[in-house]
């Protein structure tokens, strides 16, 4: 039940404040409210575990008691925190408001994560913690935390996809990676599918050390096995044996050229002098590929990485940065068919 917080109470509360750091300061009252308010939960937790209130007789059979508290520094909005757990004799007690091994309170590991997803490196999210929150984090704190992703990563690789996708945009994108002591090109594969209700969704991604039909031949049956039983439109680019790999799983599928890549092909054929011209020329079926704005948004948040400690790392943070830009993906896409000019599909955003 909520209950009221009076005026005259407000007005005890605040009776000797001076300026702002009274309030909002790391040791003002806010912050000494926080730390009160949250020993005194735990206590209240506590004696529900035992059974029992602190002045009352312990329960005829009862063997367990409180035995009083270890002190604890939290990370929070408001700076650290030193609460007081309480504890119990038989050592079982365990807090729900701050479970154990727990050293934050709020939205710290949210903000980490925020950070990170937007491509922030260790030492710039340590800088942006320290002017958020008043606290030094160590670097493996940083890890430990994003590292908790990978778990989400492998639910959301495997998760069951869509009987039907009537187009599927295919791209990789390269990574360098640390592998094994070496640094190496790697090639991350990406599969961003359109649902029967015009919806982007990224359907997987995958790596191997460099691009190949080969290689995408195994991404189409992984999404087969998925769940993916067919695909109207692939638009995918000039790779050798690739149209070849889709029709070998997807026999029915269109495997249309993607728009951009066939504008960077024409421009070979084109002086420099002359692009301009005919880039303006070609303006009328030039259209923003889907996956290559995904591609140019992973390109900017890694772009402070010059290389990542492992293929994992290169996951979470597009796993991360796909749950920021698919908040975005709110309009329908909608597509137009010119097979009389040039038998491939128009894809427009």
């Amino acid at each position: 039940m909520k209950k009221k917080v009076t005026n005259e109470l407000l007005d005890q509360l605040l009776e000797d404040y001076q300026s702002p750091e009274d309030l909002i300061g790391p040791g003002g009252l806010l912050a000494e409210l926080k730390k009160r308010l949250i020993t005194r939960v735990m206590d209240a937790e506590l004696t529900t575990h035992l059974g029992y209130d602190k002045n009352e007789k312990r329960p005829a059979g009862g063997t367990n008691a409180r035995n009083g508290h270890s002190s604890k520094r939290l990370r929070s909005d408001d700076g650290e925190l030193e609460v007081n757990v309480p504890r119990d004799r038989e050592g079982n007690f365990e807090p729900i408001l701050i479970p154990k091994h727990q050293r934050h309170f709020d939205g710290f590991e949210e903000a980490i994560l925020s950070l990170y997803s937007r491509g922030l490196t260790t030492r710039d999210i340590q800088g942006h913690l320290e002017q958020m929150y008043n606290v030094e984090v160590s670097p493996s704190l940083i890890s430990n935390v994003t590292d908790a992703v990978s778990e989400d990563v492998k639910e959301w690789q495997s998760r069951p996809l869509d009987p039907v996708y009537p187009i599927v945009f295919f791209d990789a994108i390269v990574a360098k990676v640390r592998d094994n002591g070496k640094v190496s090109n790697r090639a991350i594969y990406l599969a961003l599918g359109v649902n029967m209700q015009g919806q982007k969704e990224v359907l997987g991604m995958w790596s191997s050390p460099n691009e190949g039909a080969k290689f995408w031949l195994n991404v189409l049956t992984e999404l087969q096995n998925r769940g993916l039983q067919d695909i109207f439109f692939s638009c995918v680019d000039g790779l050798s044996g690739f149209p070849e790999a889709i029709e070998n799983v997807y026999p029915q599928t269109r495997v249309q050229l993607c728009i951009v890549h066939m504008l960077r092909n024409s421009f070979k054929f084109v002086g420099w002098k002359e692009r301009k011209e005919v880039a303006a020329e070609l303006k009328h079926i030039y259209t923003t590929n889907a996956i290559e704005s995904l591609n140019s948004s992973f390109r900017k948040i890694s772009r402070n990485r010059s290389l990542f400690p492992s293929t994992e790392a290169v996951y979470k943070l597009f796993y991360l940065a796909i749950k920021n830009i698919s908040k975005k993906w709110t309009m329908p896409i909608r597509n137009l068919m010119c097979p009389e000019k040039s038998g491939h599909v128009i894809l427009f955003n």
